[in-house]
């Protein structure tokens, strides 16, 4: 746990990611990273010097062949942390794969649960919503943005959007998936397994492939990538306090 707190303060603190009397929504999937963050902040909450609220909020997609106990182990996990837990039910499913028969899915899916989540952070009172992007993301994110969009460029570390009048912050973006996967071990927490056909068959899929390649050669390829976004400023990764 300390390994993980560590990290989660670090972002935090070098990008103001929490202020006292905060009120903020974890997106909670159900994968690893959004547990692992769920997890540190929920445990933050005992020492850290600024006090803040953490609610935890599922967006149901409604695949079909979802079991309809999935989340019981959320539940389970949030009872012990003490964390309000919420599933807020959509048709996405329906939407981008039975009426759209979306060929690309992910990008309009990952929008309409960007737009729910930011409905429910309204819905609670909550001016800040925990994503839980990892280092890894970070990386992946840049280099699929220059492959396949040819722009330079990645989500901010934190972000504010002024329609919502809502913060998006990244606490997670120093820990990479091994300390996340060690970490979930470890605390003997239950991932909920993804329900969706595009599963594992994405484009960032392909590109975690290729960095994987290019490390057999290249060792610290994916801490330089992520210091030349710091370094470069973009995307306000370098205005960190520290």
């Amino acid at each position: 746990m300390q390994r993980m707190l560590s990290f989660t303060r670090r972002a935090i603190e070098n990008y103001n990611m929490i202020s006292e009397g905060d009120r903020i929504v974890v997106g909670v999937s159900g994968g690893k990273d959004s547990l692992a963050i769920l997890s540190a902040l929920s445990h933050m909450r005992i020492f850290y010097p600024k006090k803040y609220e953490v609610i935890a909020v599922t967006i149901d997609n409604g695949f079909k062949d979802q079991d309809p106990h999935a989340f019981d182990s959320v539940k389970k996990l949030c009872e012990e942390l003490n964390v309000q837990y919420i599933i807020k039910k959509t048709q996405i499913a329906e939407i981008i794969f039975e009426e759209r028969k979306e060929t690309n899915p992910c990008s309009l899916c990952a929008k309409m649960r960007r737009g729910a989540l930011h409905d429910a952070c309204k819905e609670l009172g909550a001016n800040k919503l925990a994503l839980g992007h990892n280092f890894d993301d970070v990386v992946e994110t840049f280099v699929m943005n220059l492959f396949y969009e040819g722009r330079i460029g990645c989500f901010k570390p934190v972000t504010y959007l002024s329609r919502k009048d809502l913060t998006v912050i990244r606490p997670l973006i120093y820990a990479n998936e091994r300390d996340i996967k060690g970490f979930i071990r470890r605390r003997d927490i239950q991932v909920v397994q993804s329900a969706c056909p595009a599963d594992k068959t994405t484009k960032r899929e392909e590109i975690k492939t290729l960095l994987k390649t290019l490390e057999k050669d290249y060792k610290n390829l994916r801490m330089q990538i992520f210091g030349a976004l710091e370094r470069a400023d973009i995307d306000d990764w370098g205005k960190k306090n520290g």
